[in-house]
């Protein structure tokens, strides 16, 4: 079965996750600078099998686009133009950063390893992908 990857972009960086070729699990893979994610993804998607990338929609708490959406339909505007045949499906990414951050604490990580954004960004690329998975069980 094909994996399914979830992308976080940022106007720096792009934590990215997969999941396991069952899409049971969602892994972090790697946070590359956002400038190189066309061409990694590019490399990605010739060694794995990929059904579907989810791209983290920024919304304000009232559900409005936030500022940085001009920034990430850009992203998706190239992402679409590099790999027309790949199904891309919008997902809300409030909160995924702050979860993020509290899943690190959670698991015991000093303030200095907290600190890291591109571990940040990876994580919260990994929580916006689990919580897809887990309400497509649903």
């Amino acid at each position: 079965m094909p994996r399914i990857l979830a992308i976080d972009y940022g106007i720096k960086r792009t934590g990215i996750a997969v999941t396991d070729e069952l899409q049971i699990i969602a892994s972090g893979l790697t946070t590359v600078p956002s400038e190189t994610v066309i061409v990694f993804l590019n490399d990605y998607f010739s060694k794995e099998d990929v059904t579907k990338v989810l791209i983290g929609e920024p919304k304000q708490m009232n559900g409005q686009a936030s500022e940085s959406t001009p920034v990430i339909e850009k992203f998706v505007a190239d992402f679409e133009a590099a790999f027309p045949d790949m199904k891309i499906e919008r997902v809300d990414e409030r909160f995924t950063s702050k979860m993020a951050l509290q899943t690190m604490i959670d698991s015991g990580l000093k303030k200095k390893q907290r600190q890291n954004k591109a571990l940040v960004d990876e994580i919260a690329a990994t929580i916006l992908l689990q919580d897809y998975l887990t309400r497509k069980m649903i």
